[in-house]
């Protein structure tokens, strides 16, 4: 078997898929791409077992067969060789690979590509169409918040529900919880899914910057994103998501509006002076005027800074994580946001006061016990 292919559209081609990749998998012929040739068309597959990765590209091919390459060894010699057509030539009887440019010659021993685990195809599924922007936000607004707690699946993926009238995407990590919904796509028929975090991670980073259209298809096991000359096939998470709808408080009636960039950056600033375990900002509203404050006891370390805020309700004194409602607000476009508040032992609520007619957001965080309130 033998082909030729630019080595710049190979690199970037398989860098779109690399990532799937795990340094020490499960099994060992996994640390290889598997390339197909059929017509002319190079598929090339990645795949951990639980997520795949697959890309299309056309070759100058006489012949069809399928070799596995590993991928580490492939990677850095493409990234080192200037642009230029590569020459591969595969002995299907050694699986031994040889590559050929302008001024060099590498060989490197390939696998029997009938070892690589089948990647399963979606049948009997449902579908639903978003565009990458509108995937690529959901992702960005969900994702931190997800849990690394082994111990509970359901809450390391994001909850997608598909509706006739909007699709919801979830995460909680059970310290805060995003909600963003989306009325500008819908589904046929409601449905609903846990999407792994590394799944989602590696679709972040492989959606094109252009607007490009995102087939999704799933099943009860899998789902299938279709963009571009790339595919990625993933297990969802078989568990049951927490009934996140009765976390939220519906009498959270005391908002307070602010500027996000100037509560971010006293954030960052105060959260320096923080005790480095609990993270704990204290926020004290007085009006129109917001307290916020730390202190780390161990090392008599304090700050506080004003800002000034609209208020509507009682004068309160709360806590919270301080790397938590960092990593919220630096997720939030609005330059305003309202954070709505009842009592200092229950959760706050932080929405962006200007959005997107088509998205909706919500962001709870669960407070941190002050000590004069213990």
């Amino acid at each position: 078997m033998k082909f030729i292919v630019s080595s710049s559209y190979l690199l970037k081609q398989l860098s779109a898929i690399n990532g799937v990749i795990t340094t020490n998998p499960v099994v060992p012929i996994l640390e290889n791409f598997l390339f197909e040739i059929n017509d002319g068309n190079l598929t090339v597959t990645a795949s951990d077992l639980q997520t795949s990765m697959i890309t299309e590209l056309q070759v100058e091919a006489k012949e069809d067969g399928s070799i596995a390459i590993p991928a580490k060894i492939l990677l850095e010699t493409l990234r080192n060789l200037p642009e230029q057509p590569v020459t591969f030539s595969i002995d299907s009887n050694t699986y031994s690979i040889e590559i050929n440019s302008d001024n060099g010659r590498y060989k490197l021993a390939g696998e029997n590509a009938t070892d690589f685990p089948k990647i399963p195809t979606v049948s009997d599924g449902y579908a639903v169409n978003m565009s990458s922007e509108v995937l690529s936000r959901a992702i960005n607004n969900t994702i931190f918040a997800t849990s690394n707690d082994e111990l509970r699946p359901a809450m390391t993926g994001v909850f997608v529900k598909l509706d006739e009238t909007n699709t919801t995407f979830v995460a909680t990590d059970s310290h805060r919880l995003i909600r963003y919904r989306r009325v500008d796509v819908a589904a046929d028929m409601a449905h609903s899914m846990i999407i792994p975090r590394k799944a989602l991670t590696l679709l972040k980073a492989t959606l094109p910057q252009e607007l490009t259209n995102v087939n999704v298809e799933f099943n009860a096991s899998n789902a299938f994103f279709n963009f571009n000359q790339v595919k990625m096939i993933c297990r969802l998470i078989d568990e049951r998501f927490p009934d996140y709808d009765n976390v939220i408080p519906l009498d959270n009636n005391n908002n307070v509006v602010v500027k996000k960039g100037e509560l971010l950056s006293s954030l960052k600033r105060i959260a320096i002076y923080a005790n480095k375990t609990t993270h704990q900002v204290r926020l004290k509203i007085t009006g129109s005027e917001l307290m916020i404050s730390a202190e780390d006891l161990d090392f008599s370390n304090e700050a506080n800074e004003r800002l000034t805020c609209e208020h509507d309700g009682e004068d309160l004194e709360i806590g919270f994580n301080a790397k938590f409602l960092v990593e919220m607000l630096g997720n939030i476009d609005s330059d305003e946001i309202t954070i709505k508040l009842s009592a200092p032992n229950k959760a706050g609520i932080i929405t962006p006061n200007d959005k997107d007619e088509e998205e909706d957001i919500l962001m709870l965080v669960m407070p941190v016990m002050l000590n004069n309130q213990v």
